[in-house]
Parts: structure tokens; sequence; C-alpha cells
């Protein structure tokens, strides 16, 4: 698959001696929804920002679609959008001109069809005269977006861009982001909404005290590390496991009333069928059982805690 960005031995140190990244590696496929996770600190910002061009790194190399950020600059920028987790803009700007402005700075030529179609999908028409200072934080924040998209970029960065949205707009928001991906954009997101990762990324990275844990496709990562719960409702309680019964790892809960076997891919279905023949043996009867599988957020978590413990 093609790849529209690459990222090789990538390092920022500040001056006070901080690593804010460490030895990045790292490619993004081009028409995909790239997710970006990790926990406050962890070095996402500063990554986006150096690829957008607005911080400068202290080692490595970064290529986008083939042009080097620092000895390309220019077409290289022209080449991504990014939506910030603040607004940084006129106040007593109007939307209109904002977002037309911002697409002026990347050389565009005029383009009022485009200007609206933009506002439009972003549900800002009807502001596209009010100025900025008067819009709700909602409508400021897809006003990010608008001014992101007027240079028609390939790449785009959405760092928390549903931070502070309600519902109803992070849904619109999903659908518009959907659509980019449809016509050839690559997005690539970071977010603390980790059910929004779930459900729209095609690939997951973590990252974590500046070094990437883990890259994979989502569907590959939910089967590989993703385990799954069998919890069975005992029709009477029991004081604890038999002894005969400790290979499975089942976990008694507090009140005693049910007890739950824990599997992965690598012993998917193996054991089940044991484990039930077991209880019966030892004269445990079960009334209801139920599944349960791991979400990314628990993978995350994991992974995450396990990177702790190490370091």
């Amino acid at each position: 698959m093609q790849n529209i960005i690459s990222i090789k031995n990538l390092s920022k140190v500040y001056q006070s001696g901080f690593h804010a990244l460490n030895e990045i590696n790292l490619e993004i496929h081009k028409g995909e929804i790239f997710a970006l996770l990790g926990p406050n600190g962890a070095g996402k910002t500063t990554l986006i920002n150096i690829v957008c061009g607005i911080v400068n790194p202290s080692s490595g190399q970064v290529l986008v679609d083939q042009r080097d950020i620092v000895k390309d600059y220019r077409e290289a920028r022209f080449l991504i959008g990014l939506v910030p987790q603040e607004l940084t803009t006129d106040a007593f700007e109007t939307v209109w001109n904002a977002v037309s402005f911002s697409r002026g700075l990347y050389g565009k030529p005029k383009n009022p069809e485009l200007v609206e179609r933009i506002i439009k999908q972003l549900s800002l028409w009807d502001k596209k005269d009010n100025k900025i200072m008067t819009l709700s934080g909602g409508m400021k924040r897809r006003l990010l977006i608008a001014k992101a998209l007027s240079h028609e970029p390939q790449v785009l960065f959405l760092d928390e861009p549903t931070a502070g949205v309600d519902v109803n707009l992070r849904q619109d928001m999903w659908n518009l982001v959907k659509e980019l991906k449809q016509s050839g954009v690559t997005i690539i997101l970071t977010t603390h909404y980790i059910e929004e990762a779930e459900e729209m990324a095609d690939r997951i990275g973590i990252i974590n005290k500046g070094r990437i844990l883990l890259v994979d496709e989502k569907k590959s990562l939910m089967t590989k590390l993703g385990k799954k719960e069998l919890i069975l409702d005992l029709h009477s309680p029991i004081d604890e496991i038999p002894n005969k019964l400790e290979v499975y790892n089942l976990i008694l809960s507090k009140d005693k009333k049910s007890v739950t076997f824990t599997y992965d891919e690598n012993n998917k279905g193996v054991g089940i069928a044991e484990l039930l023949k077991e209880l019966a043996n030892e004269g445990i009867q079960f009334k209801d059982l139920q599944t349960k599988q791991s979400s990314l957020e628990d993978i995350f978590l994991s992974l995450v805690d396990s990177d702790k413990k190490q370091s």
C-alpha cells in the first residue's frame, strides 16, 4: 500500500533536556483514517506539529508524498491541512472571510463555490456573515475544519476535533470525515473518545512518553489483543473455586454468584467445553451465560499500564 507520510527516526529534544519524541518511525497509508492514541503529554501534538511545520525536529526525517518537510517545506505544507485544538484567528472576522483568507494563504485562486460548499457541509452557512466572536464553541470547532479544508489538502490532521462538542455535531463531523476519506483524503486524528477511533479508524497507533508502542490495523489489533470473557451465572452461590478448576484461572465474583473465564485468540474456544464439563462434574450448575469482548479502550489502557511498569 502506498505511503503518503513516512517518518524515520524522528526525535524532539527541548533545551530543558525534555525528550518529547524518541526515535519515532511511522508510515501513514494514502487514503486511510489513522488514529493516534496516547495519554496527555505522550507526544501526539508534538508529532503532529512537526509534520505540519509548526515545530522543528531535533533529528530524523519526515516525508509527505515524497516531499521533505524541511527541504521542500513549501510543497509539503500545501499538501497538509491541520485542525488544531484551539482557534487562533481574528475574532472580528466573518466566517466567510476567514475560510477564504485561509485558502489565499496557500496561494490558491479564489473559489467561492468551493468555500460555499465547505461552509454548508459544516452547517455554518447561516453564520457565514457572522463575526467569529459571536460563534458558539461547537461552531468555532467547525470553522477550524472549514479553514483546514479550504486549500483542498491531501492529508488532514484532526487534533482532538470533537473535544467539547455536543453529540449531534460530533456525528456530523464524523460523517464529513467519512466523505473526505471516500474522496481520497488521508485522515490522521487524535482523540480522547476512544470509541470514536474504534468506530472510524482503519489503523491504530499508540504513543506513550514519546515512543510508539504499537501500530496495527484495528481489526487485527482487536483480534490479537482483545480478550473475551465467558461469564457464567451460577444456579447457587459457591464459597470457592474447586482445586480441579484452578487451571482455568476462573474469577469468582464478590457475591459468589458467578464465575468468569477469560480467553483470547490464542486459545479461542479451547477449554470452554472442558470447563463446562468439569463444572458439571463438580456439581456446579449455571443458569445463564454471557460473553464480553474487550474494547479498544481496554487494550489501550493495558498497553499504557504495561509501558509504565517497564519504565
